[in-house]
């Protein structure tokens, strides 16, 4: 019979993410990150290179956005500030703000967008390797291009030589601007406000989102228009290869529960022994174990106290012991004799019979050794 779902239901999960597993990945994802980023500088001369011949290129494609752009918010104020404080601020807060309300309120997504962020990001960073490139406001001033950020740092707490804070321009890495991630972060935040939210509100900052930051990439002389179709064009192969990716991780984490479930199994929990494994043996000490707690009287051998083929009544079936073994410093115990027809109970004055006499004599000998 064909498997069907409610209509609006999903599949849960096959694994749940927790908030202090998550956590510490995106941090060390971002970390590694930065950290190639910064370590992949790149020569400048190739660097300045790479960013005449997208100059080029849009001449040929008689794509010219950002020339205007750059002059209207080097002449505007109150579009040039706003703008940069759009550049330098929100790509670091909107996207983890995005992130953490798909986790909390829609958590069967999730790791799918954790994934094609992680995927895209990564992505990018080998474009930063292999073709690094000089901004727009980093070219020579006969280009046409003004530093925005660095005409208006007055007004910001970005230094005039990158969107790093005052004095820590010389850690961040100037060339990495194909592709622009800034565009490719506000293309994810805009997909998941307009996919998942459930408002108007949130389905049109979906849109104006990631369309400002384009603008405002440009405006700012930070990036070339062929640097935001290269963003795009990166998230969308993440959006490909995230499914993969998320295939892949499983494939690694069921080859892990394989290699070293068998190990955590053989320690019981707590106890930090050795678990004995369900054998028929091992089965077989269970039930001698469970006859001597339920109070059944086993055939005794004579003379040595010790039951035929269940075991000694003193010390657990679970043991290996030999018959007759005596144990310094055993606490005595003492089972009372099972009636029997025709014999008085114990303290009426009628004598055990002799099988019990001689197993209660065996107690005391275990107990008490001479």
């Amino acid at each position: 019979m064909p498997h069907t779902e409610t209509p609006g239901t999903e599949a849960a999960p096959a694994v749940r993410s927790r908030w202090w597993t998550e956590l510490p990945l995106i941090v060390l994802v971002y970390a590694c990150y930065s950290a190639g980023r910064l370590l992949v500088r790149g020569d400048v001369a190739d660097a300045v290179d790479h960013g005449l011949a997208i100059l080029r290129i849009e001449k040929a494609l008689h794509l010219n956005a950002e020339h205007p752009l750059n002059r209207l918010f080097t002449r505007e104020p109150w579009l040039g500030v706003p703008a940069d404080f759009w550049y330098a601020s929100l790509h670091y807060l909107v996207t983890p703000a995005v992130l953490v309300w798909i986790f909390r309120s829609r958590t069967v997504h999730y790791r799918a967008a954790r994934t094609w962020l992680m995927t895209s990001t990564f992505i990018g960073l080998i474009g930063f390797t292999l073709l690094p490139t000089c901004p727009p406001r980093l070219l020579d001033a006969g280009h046409g291009f003004v530093d925005t950020m660095a005409h208006y740092s007055a007004y910001g707490w970005w230094g005039g030589e990158a969107s790093a804070p005052r004095g820590l321009g010389g850690m961040t890495n100037q060339y990495a601007a194909m592709p622009s991630l800034h565009v490719g972060w506000a293309l994810w935040c805009g997909v998941l406000l307009w996919r998942y939210g459930g408002t108007r509100a949130a389905k049109a900052a979906g849109v104006v989102y990631p369309l400002v930051t384009t603008v405002v990439v440009m405006g700012t002389a930070n990036h070339y228009l062929l640097d935001a179709v290269a963003g795009a064009a990166v998230m969308a192969l993440g959006l490909v290869l995230a499914p993969r990716v998320m295939r892949c991780a499983d494939h690694v984490r069921a080859w892990c529960a394989a290699r070293f479930a068998p190990v955590a199994a053989l320690v019981a929990p707590g106890t930090g022994t050795g678990r004995v494994p369900e054998t028929a043996a091992g089965r077989a000490a269970a039930q001698r174990t469970g006859a001597a707690g339920s109070g059944r009287d086993p055939a005794v051998t004579p003379g040595t106290g010790v039951s035929q083929g269940t075991g000694s009544p003193i010390v657990s079936g679970g043991c290996q012991t030999s018959a007759g073994e005596r144990i310094p410093r055993q606490r005595e115990q003492r089972f009372p004799a099972a009636a029997e027809p025709g014999v008085p109970p114990a303290g009426t004055g009628g004598g055990a019979p002799a099988g019990d006499r001689a197993r209660t004599g065996e107690v005391e000998s275990l107990g008490n050794p001479r």
